[in-house]
């Protein structure tokens, strides 16, 4: 069982996972990397989870990684310790794309460095008008492309965007982040944690194993041509629109009502 965060399940399924080090703006140790991307990869086998909300305690979401905790005692590695570590942190963003079941940051306040890509790794993410937004690896000497930024953050705003995103590391407010693609909705504070609560309740009642193979899609298609993407959507779907879930909006639509999804999660 994790003890770097906190974590509940509740009765639609959705898992929320809380950062809990407030004290700290939720900053990562060793542990909290460790941890996190176990679990990000258990929740795949996981039949409880349905859908995931990630969140930090108090007033930030996640200010990266912990400067005496990490930082520190990373100049008193040999370099293969450290290609270690920086090959674990990829793997929790790796495991957050892999997982083929809605994954929605609720970002509650500062999102900066590792707190920026795991926000980024999402499928979505709500802001709360106060936070920010900061891939600032840059500022402190190192790669901009970190964790699978390089590779994420152009396909959600564009190459120019990300390119000055990644090399001036400057701090994104929360309205600039929703005009440029990279927060999906800003609400009130308050309101950050239950919207994204709302959002992944929804998804956890819909058809699982079509929302799995979209990710799916999603993930794989980047690297397609377009007749290879095509074609691949043309193979998944003939088996959804055979799958029991697809009759279950159909019978559902013959009688006026809404429908009610198995649950099954077997994607194409």
């Amino acid at each position: 069982m994790a003890t770097s965060f906190r974590e509940e399940i509740d009765a639609e399924g959705v898992a929320l996972i809380t950062l809990d080090r407030p004290e700290r703006y939720n900053a990562l140790t060793f542990e909290v990397y460790r941890e996190l991307a176990d679990r990000f990869a258990s929740l795949a086998t996981d039949d409880r989870v349905h859908a995931v909300v990630i969140t930090g305690e108090g007033k930030a979401f996640c200010s990266g990684g912990d400067v005496h905790d990490i930082i520190g005692k990373l100049f008193e590695r040999n370099e293969e310790q450290v290609l270690e570590f920086t090959r674990m942190t990829g793997e929790l963003i790796a495991n957050i794309r892999k997982l083929e079941k809605p994954v929605i940051a609720a970002v509650n306040g500062m999102a900066a460095g590792a707190g920026a890509v795991i926000a980024l790794a999402s499928d979505m993410r709500i802001f709360a008008q106060r936070a920010r937004i900061a891939f600032l690896f840059t500022n402190v000497g190192l790669t901009g492309a970190d964790m699978g930024a390089g590779y994420l953050l152009p396909r959600v705003v564009g190459l120019g965007r990300a390119s000055e995103l990644l090399m001036l590391g400057s701090t994104v407010d929360a309205p600039t982040a929703e005009r440029i693609g990279l927060a999906n909705q800003v609400v009130p504070g308050d309101e950050c944690l239950p919207t994204a609560l709302a959002l992944a309740q929804r998804l956890a009642r819909g058809p699982l194993a079509a929302l799995a193979t979209t990710k799916r899609c999603l993930n794989e298609e980047w690297a397609m041509g377009l007749d290879e993407a095509i074609e691949l959507e043309a193979q998944v779907q003939a088996v959804h629109l055979r799958a029991q879930d697809h009759r279950t909006f159909y019978d559902a639509f013959l009688k006026k009502e809404a429908p009610r999804f198995s649950g099954e999660t077997d994607r194409a």
